[in-house]
């Protein structure tokens, strides 16, 4: 797919940003456009909260302010992208490794905003392999638990340790057509940290990079 049209979402994601507001920030290439974007604004909101090194240098780097959750409370405005995105607005995310503090900062937003370009709109969710953030010693555990509960087949993400110093097993082969119960089921395995379904808590508005983009 184009970097056109992920330029596309990214920039039509800025018509959501008010001034004065703190906008949570996701992670990925698509995100990348947006923080670019965003950059023009940065004298007009209060700051970002991030998901991610990654990102928190590209908004540094912008000059952008990047606060800590836990000092700005509830957001009202948090985009990022996705894997995949089926027609309910329910996203598998993580491919970049950030899952966790996504999941968290969507939790805490008000609107959420989903850019996307059109290779990540599915009918079901599973053919992107379902990342799961885990505590490294519980690594086999979970993935013997996964296989059972899921029918998939987990495979570690070998040299690949998130922010948060976890690791990550993305499981292949699976077609998500309960994401909800998939999602409570897998947080409920000892080890398990975060798990990427965004499905309890799916995207608010998806916008679809094109030209022009389409907003869903």
């Amino acid at each position: 797919m184009s970097n056109d049209a992920k330029r596309f979402a990214g920039e039509k994601a800025i018509e959501f940003v008010e001034d004065g507001m703190i906008v949570g920030v996701g992670t990925g290439s698509t995100v990348a456009y947006f923080i670019d974007a965003l950059a023009a604004w940065k004298d007009r909101i209060a700051g970002a909260v991030s998901s991610s090194e990654q990102s928190t240098k590209r908004l540094r780097a912008h000059g952008i302010e990047v606060l800590d959750l836990n000092a700005t409370g509830t957001l009202s405005l948090y985009v990022d992208g996705a894997d995949e995105c089926d027609p309910h607005r329910r996203l598998i995310k993580g491919g970049g490794a950030a899952l966790t503090r996504e999941k968290i900062i969507a939790e805490a937003s008000e609107r959420f905003i989903c850019i996307i370009d059109p290779s990540k709109q599915v009918d079901v969710l599973g053919r992107f392999p379902l990342p799961v953030e885990v505590i490294p010693m519980a690594r086999s555990l979970v993935a013997r638990n996964l296989l059972r509960l899921t029918g998939g087949q987990p495979v570690w993400r070998d040299g690949v340790v998130t922010d948060n110093g976890n690791l990550i097993l993305d499981v292949h082969h699976l077609s998500i057509v309960d994401p909800v119960g998939m999602e409570r089921e897998i947080n409920q395995i000892p080890g398990v940290v975060s798990v990427g379904l965004f499905a309890r808590r799916p995207a608010d508005v998806v916008i679809v990079g094109a030209d022009p983009p389409r907003v869903l």
